[in-house]
């Protein structure tokens, strides 16, 4: 375990800011919106605060109040947060974030989990956070081989906990971090107390549901399925794209968002503005230090990696793994996926489900309070 600051090199951020008043536009349809992406204006308005108001050396300094470290596992270098809560029987997490997110995501959940004493809450929910960057991701890229799909994240992740010395602790994370998350409570059992999401992998409705399928269904799970094939299909129709791009060709896309911050801020800023729900928007200077992280490290390809590595995995296509480990998700309304709880049993032992009318992709960042007091809510019934 080697101690860890983040620090770049001022000559990083002049770059940066040179190449941004050097951006090249391209030029935009008149009165299409966000049809065939993310509109010109909206990425201009970013990059000039980016360029001229954004402050990264802030954001640095606040993520640096955290104690952080890097270690190698499996031949990778991993970068995490450790934030010990004050109080000595707290419970053990750890968080894991996903694309295009970094382990600043959890800037305003972490104060309020490690120590709700000091916000108004009981100490006996406190929690010792660990908060990896995802291999490939930011502080934890490149990586250097093949092969960095999600299960071989998930064994990194338990063998880092091991090492820090936890035997014994829950998991928590959305978007690659539930699948990373997930993967820990079916593999581990023994270690993992409960698992606690905010999205629940292989839970939507993938095809158009059958009449046999809402026959036994209530009608209010019959509409909630309907709904869940039309989120999906609308999905497959106009959002899958950039999966498929990071399935098929990482290598390709990377030269382009690594030579140029506006393209890096375009791919990523459109999923900030198109996941999240539009009443609880992600703070623009938040969305910049996800984006910087991911310039200044030069890792808009290695993390687009564990998309191609999970698609040409050979459990690619199978259905998920039962998993025995209580399980907990938060449903937010403006999730990309609508879950559907009669699918999400078959495979999770699922003991907590509380449904929540606002808050998207984005959980702790658009819905903080919220999701502190779900996870909160949760492992209290498992100590």
């Amino acid at each position: 375990m080697t101690p860890f600051r983040i620090g770049f090199p001022q000559a990083d951020l002049d770059d940066l800011h040179a190449r941004l008043d050097r951006t090249r536009w391209p030029d935009e349809l008149p009165g299409v919106g966000r049809s065939y992406g993310i509109p010109l204006a909206e990425v201009r308005d970013l990059a000039e605060h980016w360029r001229h108001h954004y402050d990264w050396r802030a954001a640095e300094a606040r993520l640096n109040e955290w104690p952080q470290f890097t270690t190698t596992i499996d031949g990778a270098n991993v970068h995490f947060a450790h934030l010990r809560s004050p109080e000595p029987d707290a419970t053990p997490l750890l968080m894991t974030h996903g694309w295009p997110g970094s382990f600043a995501e959890f800037t305003e959940v972490a104060g309020p989990l490690t120590d709700p004493r000091a916000h108004g809450g009981d100490p006996a929910d406190a929690f010792h956070l660990v908060l990896p960057s995802i291999p490939g991701f930011t502080l934890s890229g490149p990586t250097r081989e093949p092969g960095w799909e999600y299960r071989r994240v998930a064994a990194a992740f338990g063998e880092l906990m091991s090492r820090l010395g936890y035997d014994r602790y829950g998991t928590q994370g959305g978007d690659w971090g539930s699948i990373i998350s997930r993967e820990l409570g079916r593999t581990r059992p023994d270690n993992i107390i409960g698992v606690h999401l905010n999205l629940l992998p292989g839970s939507a409705a993938t095809a158009e549901p059958t009449h046999e399928e809402l026959a036994d269904l209530t009608q209010p799970e019959r509409d909630r399925t309907r709904a869940s094939w039309d989120r999906m299909r609308a999905w497959l129709r106009d959002r899958q794209g950039y999966a498929d791009i990071q399935s098929t060709r990482p290598q390709t896309l990377a030269y382009a968002l690594t030579d140029s911050p506006v393209g890096q801020l375009a791919w990523i800023a459109e999923k900030f503005a198109e996941w999240a729900d539009p009443r609880t928007p992600v703070d623009r200077d938040h969305l910049l230090t996800n984006v910087t992280l991911y310039w200044l490290t030069g890792t808009a390809g290695s993390s687009a990696r564990i998309y191609y590595e999970r698609a040409h995995a050979p459990y690619w296509g199978a259905p998920p793994e039962p998993s025995a480990t209580p399980t907990a998700l938060a449903d937010f309304a403006a999730e990309n996926f609508i879950p559907l709880r009669h699918i999400a049993e078959r495979t999770n032992n699922l003991v907590r489900w509380t449904s929540y009318d606002r808050g998207g992709h984005f959980a702790a960042m658009e819905q903080p309070e919220v999701l502190v007091d779900d996870i909160r809510s949760f492992f209290r019934t498992l100590r």
